[in-house]
């Protein structure tokens, strides 16, 4: 189910691509060189034959054996996708400098000058659609007040030194980049089509990036692939629900967090208890980007009887789940922050 995986948008022709918010479609002839626009809405026709669709592939549900199934060896599922395609299925997210700035190198020079004194989620600029459906791309920031090219020699794949690391107690001043002075953490890394974009254009001597996947193929690709450069990097498993296991970092000490079609794979139940983890780890003024698939999605309406698990959650046929958001599930996720 290939159609069922969305990815970036590519580029105008002979020109950078624009970001979203700028896209504006005033000649129809035009009409194919995004495959978004910011001001063209669904008429009530549209909008009306896709909640239909959803109703009729919603009817039927995957029997509770195997949605138990689909829990318990997600890690399997994507182990096997990992394995099948490799690092050939999805393209590296260039548009990342676009859709988010702070990425890019001059924001790490000057990411402590703008704190922000009380905690939100800013929309960038939110849901929208296009003939691929919806896309959600969301900034959160965390505030002072506690609200929410050359080869190297790779380490080897030691799924027993990450267990090990997770069960530690981290010390402020002994962990993988602890010299750094600008931390990023990718949660769902695969095999690093963000990670390696952003090593690649930004050469702050002070950034370190850690990227992790429960899927130990995923891992391997990353820790394989030429690019992979251990002093600048730190790719470990680890599921981001699991709350047994801890992050080998600590607490207060990552800059940006990015989970990019990544909150959509798990239950919806447990998306707030692994961003409340998630969010223990950022610096006060630290954010939190998140780009997902939206409601009403190509993929969703594409989906046949029998494979929804739950309302708007489907199991692929590959056995990898996705969930489709709109705004209003999101908001007790932005809102709701540990203590």
């Amino acid at each position: 189910m290939a159609g069922s995986y969305q990815e970036g948008t590519p580029a105008v022709p002979g020109g950078k691509r624009q970001q979203f918010g700028s896209r504006f479609l005033s000649d129809p002839a035009r009409v194919f060189h995004h495959n978004a626009w910011d001001n063209v809405e669904w008429s009530e026709e549209q909008a009306a034959a896709a909640e239909k669709k959803v109703r009729e592939n919603s009817a039927q549900r995957v029997c509770q054996e195997k949605q138990v199934d689909y829990e318990i060896n997600a890690h399997k599922y994507w182990n096997d996708f990992y394995k099948i395609h490799e690092n050939g299925f999805f393209k590296d997210r260039h548009w990342l400098f676009t859709e988010f700035p702070e990425l890019a190198p001059s924001q790490n020079q000057n990411h402590s000058a703008d704190l922000h004194t009380e905690n939100h989620w800013s929309e960038v600029p939110g849901c929208r659609r296009s003939e691929d459906g919806p896309d959600l791309i969301i900034d959160q920031r965390k505030c002072s007040s506690n609200s929410l090219g050359h080869k190297t020699q790779t380490l080897p794949i030691e799924e027993n030194v990450t267990q090990k690391l997770s069960h530690l107690e981290i010390c402020a001043d002994e962990f993988p980049g602890s010299s750094a002075t600008y931390r990023i953490l990718e949660v769902g890394c695969g095999v690093g089509n963000t990670v390696f974009p952003i090593l690649q254009t930004n050469n702050d001597p002070g950034l370190f990036v850690y990227c992790c996947d429960f899927s130990s193929a995923a891992i391997e690709l990353v820790q394989t692939n030429s690019a992979y450069d251990p002093s600048r990097c730190f790719a470990f498993v680890h599921d981001l629900c699991d709350e047994d296991k801890s992050y080998p970092l600590p607490s207060n000490s990552l800059d940006v967090i990015i989970l990019i079609f990544v909150l959509s794979a798990i239950v919806p139940d447990k998306m707030q208890k692994a961003l409340n983890r998630l969010s223990r780890l950022l610096k006060p003024g630290g954010m939190m980007l998140l780009r997902d698939y939206g409601r009403y999605d190509m993929a969703q309406l594409r989906f046949k009887k029998g494979q929804c698990l739950s309302e708007n959650f489907y199991v692929r046929g590959d056995g990898t789940r996705v969930y489709f958001f709109t705004q209003e599930p999101l908001l007790p996720l932005r809102t709701k922050q540990p203590h």
